[in-house]
């Protein structure tokens, strides 16, 4: 029987957290209740749950475009307590917005059977659109429900989730 992953896009201190590096506001932090809710509904179905988690060396290019965050081993780069992972959930850094980029995210999905995604973290217009993209190119069954993500902008988040519908053909919900 084909499985499903829930695949949890940096919800980590320095976006989540009031003091973060690079906090994506009271937005983001409104999405918490709905994604622990998924959660437990993917963990009690047996589904895989995929964390993907921004882990970047100190001297990351991507700081010429935004500030310093989600530095590897530090506090800022893990996983909110309210999201902590379980034994058995799996927990991907990466260091690129698509958490295809660098990562073993392809072979955990394939070795597990997936054929269908859900989507939800933070930012919508960022890491989320551009994981979704990857799954779209992997031809997954793509699931971004409104409630569980997030971005910065407003504006982008919309275009984001349009984009995500009509280009990688995902069930926005």
């Amino acid at each position: 029987m084909p499985k499903k992953a829930l695949i949890i896009v940096d919800m980590l201190n320095d976006f989540i957290n009031k003091n973060g590096a690079l906090y994506c506001g009271d937005t983001a932090r409104s999405i918490i209740p709905f994604i622990q809710e998924r959660l437990e509904a993917f963990r009690n179905h047996g589904d895989l749950v995929i964390y993907l988690q921004d882990s970047h060396d100190k001297n990351d290019k991507e700081f010429e475009r935004f500030p310093s965050h989600c530095i590897a081993g530090t506090r800022g780069s893990e996983i909110i307590p309210e999201l902590t992972p379980k034994p058995g959930d799996n927990v991907i850094p990466k260091k690129r917005y698509s958490g295809f980029y660098g990562t073993d995210l392809e072979s955990i999905l394939e070795s597990a059977g997936v054929d269908e995604a859900e989507v939800v973290g933070v930012c919508t217009s960022i890491c989320v659109m551009d994981t979704v993209g990857g799954l779209a190119n992997r031809d997954y069954k793509i699931t971004v429900p409104v409630k569980g993500v997030a971005d910065f902008d407003q504006n982008f988040h919309e275009f984001a989730l349009k984009r995500m519908k009509q280009l990688y053909g995902a069930r926005v919900s």
